[in-house]
């Protein structure tokens, strides 16, 4: 099975978290602006990551996928996660409101993924931190793992 996780991290807590998924389906992450198209060919299963920046996926992540042809993903099972600050921590509640209602990278790599004709292996996933730089909270680095390890083939 030919597995790929791609990721963008600003502060490094999604590559951590990368890692920790591609180190569960027992292949590599490579970070976005490393990756070819040669690399997006014949693959089983692609997963994608970003942090949350202003309700969605970074810039790289972003251009990354919308220059992927339409049904580039054609039979290529497909799963997007986040990282992101838990809503609750947020002091201010009209930025708690506009987080929760603005959404996450997460869902928005999945719909981009499944437009380029990707099947969603699972829904996205969104991996805590405890502040807008982190560190990740307890444990994520072991839910990332044990989230991969849903959708194996």
């Amino acid at each position: 099975m030919k597995t790929l996780v791609i990721y963008d991290s600003v502060f490094g807590n999604t590559e951590k978290i990368a890692q920790s998924i591609a180190a569960a389906l027992d292949t590599n992450a490579i970070p976005v602006d490393k990756v070819d198209a040669g690399q997006l060919r014949d693959l089983n299963l692609l997963v994608v990551g970003s942090p949350t920046r202003g309700f969605r996926p970074t810039e790289g992540i972003s251009k990354l996928l919308n220059r992927l042809p339409k049904n580039n993903l054609a039979g290529v099972r497909v799963a997007a996660f986040d990282t992101r600050i838990v809503l609750e921590t947020i002091d201010s509640k009209a930025l708690r409101f506009l987080v929760d209602k603005g959404g996450y990278a997460a869902n928005t790599i999945a719909k981009i993924l499944e437009k380029k004709g990707g099947r969603l292996a699972t829904p996205g996933e969104g991996f805590f931190v405890t502040g807008e730089q982190g560190p990740l909270k307890d444990s994520e680095l072991e839910r990332a793992a044990e989230w991969a390890r849903k959708f194996q083939l």
